[in-house]
């Protein structure tokens, strides 16, 4: 290191190992849950404690996720800047980071909301640490489906922090995000197919070709659509809700469609950057017709 040059910001690095930005859109979806889960407006002080409690144990999974698959991201160029793919943080040093805001996002779950939020936040943790992680992303290329199950949970875990419970209406949250997870790594991995195929991780596309992982991108999304109107079947939801699912999920289909039918890497790329936006939009029109329910 010369004189010129300037350490790494440490706490950036520490902050990157969450993946802030996936971290975010958990955490939304486990706040919506909250706000679902009562007829008025949630107790502020649980609230704001199970936000903390389970954006910690999401931090603390995504960084052992980094720690796993460092050598995998170092070969891919999307991933190749994370702190651990750069070995900018040690092993111990992520061990040590993950132990401590997890232990301290349990803490706070079971100290200041309730322990069935602790533990299923818990057992979170351990599906997306380690039994995706570890044993099925490498190991089939179904690892998406397996285990969506495991970031399809944060609305489940946002009903029992304040419910104290996990009725019927939140599994249907959780398999909407569940049934919304292939297609979206799917496009992902179809426009960064390159990246994958140098990663080895048995990814769709690379296992059995653009062409099926493009009819399956397809089929999941209908079945996504259809999973969407689960909510105002089961009268958990109203118009402003279904209305806003079906003009959601009709784009969604016609970005399938267009993967299906007239592929392109762009279009993947604008499919992959919509389900995000496609899946904050659904759950803010739930929270919405939840408190204007006509």
């Amino acid at each position: 290191m010369t004189a010129l040059t300037v350490p790494p910001n440490r706490i950036a690095q520490y902050w990157a190992l969450t993946k802030p930005r996936v971290t975010q859109l958990a955490v939304f979806c486990a706040v919506i849950g909250m706000f679902l889960s009562t007829p008025g407006l949630p107790e502020w002080q649980r609230l704001i404690s199970a936000t903390i409690g389970i954006w910690l144990l999401a931090g603390a999974a995504f960084a052992v996720n980094c720690l796993v698959e460092r050598e995998i991201d170092s070969r891919m160029a999307r991933t190749a800047r994370r702190p651990m793919a750069r070995g900018e943080i040690t092993v111990p040093q992520t061990l040590v980071f993950s132990g401590v805001i997890g232990g301290l996002g349990m803490w706070v779950l079971y100290n200041f909301v309730n322990p069935l939020t602790m533990w299923l936040t818990f057992a979170t943790f351990v599906g997306y640490a380690i039994i995706y992680t570890i044993i099925l992303k490498p190991a089939t290329p179904q690892n998406i489906v397996i285990g969506g199950l495991a970031g399809a949970m944060p609305p489940a875990l946002g009903w029992a922090a304040i419910a104290n419970d996990v009725p019927m209406q939140a599994w249907l949250l959780v398999m909407i995000i569940f049934v919304w997870t292939p297609p979206h790594f799917w496009a992902l991995a179809m426009y960064r197919r390159d990246d994958y195929a140098k990663s080895g991780l048995p990814m769709l596309p690379i296992t059995h070709g653009m062409k099926f992982t493009q009819f399956q991108i397809l089929l999941y999304t209908i079945a996504l659509v259809a999973t969407t109107m689960l909510p105002f079947a089961v009268g958990m939801s109203g118009l402003i809700y279904l209305a806003s699912a079906t003009v959601l999920g009709l784009i969604f289909l016609w970005y399938a469609w267009q993967i299906y039918r007239h592929y392109t890497d762009l279009i993947a790329r604008k499919t992959f950057a919509y389900s995000i936006v496609y899946l904050s939009l659904l759950f803010a029109a739930l929270l919405v017709d939840h408190y204007l329910k006509f």
